[in-house]
C-alpha cells in the first residue's frame, strides 16, 4: 500500500502533510494518479465517505490557490486539465457501454444496491 496523501491536525494551527508519492522525482506518475483517482471517484471504490473527502480535497485546493503565486494561471490550468480528463472519462464510458458494459452513476454519499456493487 502506498500513502498518496495524509493530512493530520495536531492542534488548531498545526497541520502536517505526509506522502509516499513523489511527483517531484517522477512527474510522469501524475497523469496515472489523476486517472486512478478519477476511476475511483466514479465507481463504488469511494467507500462511503465521499462528501467528507470531497470537502477536504476542495479545502486543500482552495488553500493552494490562495497561496499560489499566479492564481489565475493556476485556475486556467486546472480548468483545462480537468476538462480534458472529463472528455477522456466520457469517451471511456461510451466505449465501455458500446462494448456491452453497464455503467451506473451514483451521487456522492449514495451507495449502490447490493445487486449493482
Amino acid at each position: 500500500m502506498k500513502k498518496i496523501l495524509e493530512i493530520l491536525q495536531y492542534g488548531d494551527h498545526d497541520i502536517r502533510f505526509n506522502t509516499d508519492f513523489k511527483p517531484s522525482r517522477h512527474p510522469n506518475q501524475i497523469p496515472d494518479l489523476i486517472s486512478s483517482l478519477s476511476f475511483a471517484m466514479t465507481t463504488t471504490l469511494w467507500g462511503g465517505n465521499e462528501l467528507d473527502i470531497l470537502g477536504v480535497a476542495r479545502a486543500l485546493a482552495i488553500a493552494d490557490l490562495a497561496v499560489s503565486v499566479n492564481r489565475k494561471e493556476m485556475i486556467r490550468y486546472l480548468d483545462e486539465a480537468s476538462e480534458m480528463m472529463a472528455r477522456a472519462m466520457a469517451e471511456a464510458k461510451e466505449m465501455f457501454e458500446k462494448s456491452g458494459g453497464k455503467v451506473y452513476s451514483f451521487a456522492p454519499g449514495i451507495n449502490p444496491t447490493k445487486a449493482k456493487s
